[in-house]
């Protein structure tokens, strides 16, 4: 008895004894680090420092390793033509009223991601644009003549396709889910061949940029800008968040030299998505219309309105039979949310509407005399030969966005008047050969000067509708078309 006695007082000794080491050796929970920093008066001050773990810096790897496989090197070729007018083509019915020059060849290049594994790769539009053969180069070397499926140069995309299966598709994310400072990495061929599959970093510096174009004007709204480096062959590369899904397509830079200064530019991957999907079942887009003008709300404007808060939009003019009007909107009611998603400024609306398609339908939530209500609207598309105004305020009409020229440009080109082509799409107007930047200035041989007199006049043709003007150059031209 006596010696099990003391085997048992051994054991515990032995118990005690281990964790006490155990506990004596073990990581004690420190308190919050601090700093203290006295200044020159003596006056002393705390400061809490921050100790990051190693798990608490960023890790790339996967995701640079996995959405590079999907990213390619897409090389262009143009025949580029000087273009005269030939009144004698137009008249006796050949080509569009325009004479070639000798054909020079020019060669470009630029980025893409492929979207789906059977051969669908998006890109840009301007990559691609007038482009007579495409050829893709994938990460692993392989190559591929491409064609073009469709494209939407309204918001700078276009889709390719290669004849090839099993390609490594890209996951697409959530641009909506991106937050300021988050991670992301640029994917793509900066400068051309030599600095193919090139990864830069950066953070999502801002959401729903809208960028000028070389005109001034807002074409492409909703941009994510971000500081990765990216240049010129990246356009139409990957803009990857840190589990490697896509969140955006890398479409421009501004820069004053033509190199990359710390601003890039990406259409999110959610217009993107509702893009592709049209130009790949329809070949064109479907865009949903509001049918309304819209300016955003200021200190000024809220204090007239007497609004409790500076935020929304404020509608500027309603289109008769649009489908704003249809949902009971009217001037001067403050847009504050779609579907319950907040918008801020004009092109969150965009943004926002171009999620959805033609028939659609959405609960728009807006103030009006104070009070906060709410309208059902269901969207509408564009109708061809029909005076549409879409959500930043152009007239759509056969496929081309028109808005009256402003004063600097008549004066450059030393117009009295006169109706600019701000963006084509698919359409009449595209095809008999009008150009983005053009001023229009007769239509069937009558002066116009603002976007609704060009749809007057054409709606009186019997047949045909004539137009007349002058390209961005300065060159006069003319092109024809039937109802």
């Amino acid at each position: 008895m006596k010696n099990m006695t003391t085997v048992l007082l051994s054991i515990l000794a032995g118990g005690l004894t281990a964790f006490g080491v155990v506990k004596a050796t073990a990581p004690q929970p420190a308190s919050e680090p601090t700093t203290v920093v006295t200044d020159a008066a003596g006056n002393t001050v705390e400061y809490r420092t921050v100790n990051l773990a190693d798990s608490d810096y960023p890790d790339f790897t996967y995701a640079a390793e996995t959405a590079v496989e999907s990213v390619v090197y897409v090389e262009v070729t143009v025949q580029s033509q000087s273009r005269s007018i030939d009144p004698f083509e137009f008249f006796f019915g050949f080509g569009n009223g325009y004479g070639f020059g000798q054909p020079r060849e020019q060669r470009g290049s630029g980025s893409g991601v492929i979207i789906r594994p059977d051969g669908y790769i998006v890109t840009n539009n301007h990559v691609v644009a007038g482009a007579t053969s495409i050829q893709v180069t994938l990460n692993n070397n392989q190559q591929y003549e491409a064609t073009v499926v469709g494209t939407d140069p309204a918001t700078d995309v276009a889709i390719i396709k290669v004849d090839a299966t099993n390609l490594p598709a890209i996951a697409l994310g959530n641009s909506d889910a991106l937050r300021l400072g988050e991670w992301v990495l640029a994917i793509g061929s900066p400068l051309g061949a030599q600095l193919r599959s090139t990864i830069t970093a950066g953070i999502v510096s801002a959401k729903g940029r809208s960028m000028p174009d070389n005109s001034g004007e807002f074409k492409i709204e909703s941009f994510i800008q971000t500081d990765a480096a990216v240049n010129p062959g990246n356009s139409g590369g990957a803009l990857v968040n840190k589990k490697g899904e896509l969140v955006g397509i890398n479409t421009a830079i501004v820069s004053q030299t033509g190199s990359y200064t710390g601003y890039s530019f990406a259409v999110p991957v959610n217009i993107v998505k509702r893009v592709a999907d049209d130009l790949m079942d329809f070949g064109s887009v479907k865009r949903a219309l509001l049918g309304i003008t819209m300016g955003t709300v200021d200190k000024k404007f809220a204090d007239e309105m007497k609004l409790s808060s500076v935020s929304g939009v404020y509608i500027n003019e309603v289109l008769k039979g649009s489908a704003a009007e249809k949902a009971g909107l009217k001037k001067n009611d403050v847009i504050v949310a779609i579907d319950g998603q907040k918008v801020t400024d004009a092109s969150s609306v965009q943004a926002k509407v171009n999620n959805y398609h033609p028939g659609d339908k959405a609960t728009i939530t807006y103030i009006r005399d104070g009070k906060q209500q709410e309208a059902q609207v269901v969207f509408q598309a564009v109708i061809q030969g029909e005076a549409v105004v879409n959500t930043d305020g152009g007239v759509v009409f056969y496929g081309a966005t028109l808005k009256e020229a402003d004063t600097e440009t008549l004066r450059r080109l030393g117009l009295k008047g006169g109706v600019e082509i701000v963006t084509l799409s698919s359409g009449k107007m595209a095809e008999a050969g009008a150009r983005e930047g053009s001023i229009i200035t007769y239509v069937n041989g009558a002066a116009v000067s603002k976007p609704e007199e060009v749809v007057t006049k054409a709606k009186k043709a019997s047949r045909a509708i004539y137009v007349e003007g002058v390209d961005k150059s300065g060159r006069s031209f003319y092109f024809g078309f039937g109802k």
